[in-house]
């Protein structure tokens, strides 16, 4: 059976990591018969070609294939206040695919602990799971701007947090058991809806899941003197865009996080955590590690091809531990070495 993937290369260094992705997961494959991947237009570089940053047949795409791999997206410089920023193009994406819980996973390399601005000791055994609602919130409610004041409502309802929720204790369950709700119930109505709701759901069907409840603010120091301590952690779509953001600095660099954002079904949406890097961007010094792993979770839960996924995660690790590292990882390879490095292991494999 022939898998479909819809590759968005987007913007900036966008279409480095993703070819450099793309080539390492067909290599994982090996038979070139099992994937079809198919490359469409997408955020400013296709507004700027047709108009539209989220084109109709780019949409009719991502709708038809098994998976959909994205790279980055943003307009360089400040955009005027008629042209619609691009990065819009990527709600109205996740919104489409219907992909409403984004997993990123934060595992430090033993090989990069010093990478990391913290101290070895405290980033050594940090393994966290973040489950981010995505397609709710701050992000996606009722906007208004004017020239004196502008505002951005966050609304949830019951049964968007229910099921980000049980996604989350899906994957305790199968981790440690443990899981931590971040909100800021304090202060917030949505937060209080949160806590209520996440309390009752757990309660009800997780009764061998312990849940604990940290606020935003606590938990953003808590990432940086204990992030060891934590094991899943689900949240809303704000609190988890900016805390995953910091705890890419566990690893030594945003370049290493991936993430996979799922749904309902299988067909999943798969992407890196950084943005568009328009300082480096052309430059081949980009990292790609964070594309190639979240290959990774595409092969894993949206193609069914989990030795591939094998493979290619243990020819990462050993790529990395072999000091393929990229200038942001304090290293000097490009990001064609990286690729030669890691399907220089494949081919041992």
């Amino acid at each position: 059976m022939t898998r479909h993937v819809a590759v968005l290369e987007g913007d900036g260094i966008g279409p480095e990591v993703a070819r450099a992705a793309v080539q390492v997961m067909q290599a994982a494959v090996g038979d070139p018969a099992a994937l079809e991947v198919g490359w469409h237009p997408f955020g400013w570089s296709a507004y700027e070609a047709g108009g539209e940053a989220f084109p109709d047949a780019t949409r009719a795409a991502c709708l038809a294939a098994d998976a959909v791999f994205f790279g980055a997206v943003g307009a360089p410089g400040t955009l005027p206040p008629e042209v619609p920023r691009p990065e819009r193009a990527l709600l109205e994406l996740r919104a489409s695919l219907g992909t409403w819980a984004n997993l990123r996973p934060v595992r430090p390399h033993p090989a990069l602990l010093d990478a990391s601005p913290l101290r070895r000791e405290r980033v050594l055994g940090t393994d966290i799971l973040f489950v981010r609602e995505l397609t709710g919130g701050l992000y996606f409610g009722p906007k208004e701007s004017h020239p004196d004041r502008a505002s951005d409502t966050a609304e949830y309802s019951v049964g968007e947090i229910e099921r980000v929720i049980r996604q989350a204790a899906d994957l305790a369950r199968g981790r440690s058991g443990r899981l931590t709700s971040v909100d800021k119930a304090n202060v917030l109505a949505t937060s209080r809806l949160w806590r209520q709701t996440t309390d009752r759901v757990i309660a009800e069907d997780y009764p061998d899941i312990t849940l604990e409840h940290v606020l935003v603010d606590a938990m953003a120091m808590h990432l940086i003197a204990r992030p060891a301590t934590f094991d899943v952690v689900v949240t809303s779509n704000l609190f988890g865009d900016i805390l995953t953001d910091e705890a890419a600095m566990l690893t030594g660099s945003l370049g290493m996080l991936p993430s996979a954002s799922v749904g309902d079904g299988e067909r999943g949406l798969y992407e890196p955590v950084h943005g568009t890097a328009p300082d480096i961007a052309g430059r081949g010094i980009a990292n790609p590690y964070g594309a190639m792993r979240s290959m990774v979770w595409m092969l894993r839960l949206s193609l069914g091809l989990s030795e591939a996924a094998d493979r290619l995660d243990q020819a990462l690790d050993d790529a990395v531990a072999a000091g393929s590292h990229t200038p942001d990882l304090g290293g000097r390879a490009t990001t064609a070495d990286v690729v030669r490095d890691v399907l220089a292991r494949l081919d041992e494999r």
